[in-house]
C-alpha cells in the first residue's frame, strides 16, 4: 500500500474510532468525560487497546494519563511525544483533544518497524478542560512536575504529584488538534502551525447579599446579589481581551425571591501577558466597587492562571518544512497541554481544520481528508526528528 492511501486508510480509522469513543459518556443523550470519572476510565481502556493494537506498550500513571510507548533499541534514548486530552468539556464534541490521541496512535502505525533513535510516546491526558476541579492541564502538568500545592489540596485523588517525569528524558513534545477558529476554513488550508498559545486567567467568584420577598422590598433597598454580578458581567465584554463568564449560579433561586448569593467563574486570555493581568486587575478593583456599592460580600479567586506559551523555534520550523511552505503560521486562542511542555521541552503544534471553527459543542467537525495530511504531517515530522538525532 502507497504512504498516501495508507494515510487515507489511517483516516478513515480515525473517523471510525473518534465516533465510537465518543460514545463513552457520564452523561445520557451528550459527550461529557471529565478527570477521572468512571466514563474517562472506560476511555482510557478503549484507547488503550488501540495503543496496543499498534504494537505499542502500554501504561496509565499516577495522574491517570493513558501511556503508549514504542521502544527504542538505542540505549539511553530520549522520548517524543504526540499528546493531547481524552477529558472533555461538558455537552462536548468528539475531536477536542481526542483526534490528537488517536492521530498519535496513526503515526505509530505509520511507522511500525522503524528504527528510531527515541522512544516514540502517545499521550492522553487525563484533564486539560479542568471541568472537574477548574484546575485545567492536571494531567500535563502532573506528568512535568508543575502542579502545585494549591492543585494537590484540591483534587481528592492523592499521589498524582509522582507522575512526574524527569525534564532530561524528553526530546520534544508535538501535539495535533482541532484549530476551534474559522481562520484554516476560510483561507481553505487543511492544517496550520501554530506559534503561540494565548495565557489564561481562571477565576472563581461568588456575591452574598440579602435574599428577601420580590414583592415587598423597596429597590434601593436591596442588596440583590445577581443584579450586582450582572455589572461584572457586562464589565467582561468591555475589557479589550477574551473574558467569559461561563458559569453563573443564583442559590436557591426562584422567581419571586431576591438573589442572595450568586457564584460565577471568568476565563480571561490574551496573548499578552501583561495585558490580560492588568484586565483581571482591573475587572477584581470594579467588582470591590460594585460590591461596596450593593453592600455586597465578594469572595474573588484565581484557580488557575498559565502564562502565553511560545512554541519552540526550531521545532515549529521543522514542523512547518514538514507540513509544507503554503501552511498558515497562527497564534492559538484556546488553552493546550503544548502550554505546559512548553516551559520543559521543546514543543510544536499542528491545527487541523474544523467546520465553521465550532468546538466545545457537539457540532465539532473534521473533513478525513484532513485527518490523512495531519497524519502525513506528523510522520514526515518524526522522520525528520529520527534524522536529526540518529
Amino acid at each position: 500500500m502507497s504512504k498516501t492511501r495508507e494515510s487515507s486508510a489511517l483516516a478513515a480509522q480515525i473517523m471510525r474510532r473518534s465516533d465510537e469513543l465518543g460514545a463513552v459518556s457520564e452523561e445520557r443523550g451528550c459527550l461529557t468525560r471529565t478527570f477521572h470519572s468512571p466514563a474517562m476510565q472506560r476511555a482510557n481502556k478503549l484507547v488503550a487497546s488501540w495503543m496496543g493494537g499498534a504494537g505499542m506498550d502500554v501504561r496509565v500513571d499516577a495522574a491517570f494519563n493513558l501511556i503508549g510507548r514504542v521502544p527504542s533499541v538505542r540505549r539511553g534514548a530520549k522520548c517524543v511525544l504526540i499528546g493531547s486530552h481524552l477529558d472533555t468539556v461538558r455537552n462536548a464534541g468528539k475531536y477536542d483533544g481526542p483526534l490528537g490521541v488517536l492521530l498519535g496512535i496513526a503515526v505509530a502505525e505509520r511507522l511500525r518497524g522503524t528504527a528510531l533513535p527515541f522512544h516514540l510516546e502517545v499521550v492522553g491526558f487525563s484533564d486539560e478542560e479542568g471541568v472537574r476541579y477548574q484546575t485545567t492541564y492536571l494531567g500535563s502538568r502532573g506528568m512535568c512536575g508543575l502542579l502545585r500545592a494549591a492543585d494537590l489540596a484540591r483534587v481528592e485523588e492523592k499521589g498524582i504529584a509522582k507522575a512526574r517525569r524527569p525534564v532530561r528524558e524528553m526530546l520534544a513534545y508535538l501535539e495535533a488538534h482541532i484549530e476551534q477558529g474559522p481562520v484554516l476554513e476560510v483561507s481553505n488550508r487543511p492544517v496550520g502551525v501554530v506559534t503561540a498559545i494565548a495565557g489564561q486567567t481562571r477565576i472563581r467568584a461568588s456575591l452574598t447579599g440579602c435574599a428577601g420577598h420580590a414583592g415587598t422590598t423597596p429597590m434601593h433597598l436591596r442588596q440583590d446579589a445577581l443584579a450586582g454580578a450582572a455589572e461584572i458581567v457586562l464589565a467582561a465584554e468591555k475589557m479589550g481581551v477574551l473574558a467569559t463568564v461561563g458559569q453563573l449560579e443564583v442559590d436557591r433561586g426562584a422567581s419571586n425571591v431576591i438573589p442572595g448569593l450568586v457564584r460565577f467563574t471568568l476565563d480571561v486570555r490574551d496573548v499578552k501577558d501583561a495585558k490580560r493581568r492588568a484586565a483581571c486587575a482591573k475587572l477584581q478593583r470594579l467588582a470591590v466597587a460594585v460590591a461596596r456599592k450593593r453592600k455586597l460580600k465578594l469572595r474573588w479567586e484565581t484557580v488557575q492562571e498559565t502564562a502565553t506559551a511560545s512554541m519552540d523555534p526550531a521545532l515549529t520550523k521543522l514542523l512547518l518544512k514538514a507540513a509544507g511552505s503554503r501552511v498558515p503560521r497562527m497564534p492559538s486562542g484556546a488553552g493546550h497541554d503544548a502550554a505546559v511542555f512548553s516551559a520543559c521541552c521543546p514543543s510544536a503544534m499542528l491545527f487541523v481544520r474544523c467546520k465553521g471553527g465550532v468546538s466545545h459543542h457537539p457540532g465539532e467537525s473534521v473533513k478525513e481528508s484532513d485527518v490523512a495530511v495531519a497524519v502525513d504531517v506528523l510522520v514526515r515530522a518524526v522522520l525528520e526528528l529520527a534524522k536529526r538525532h540518529g
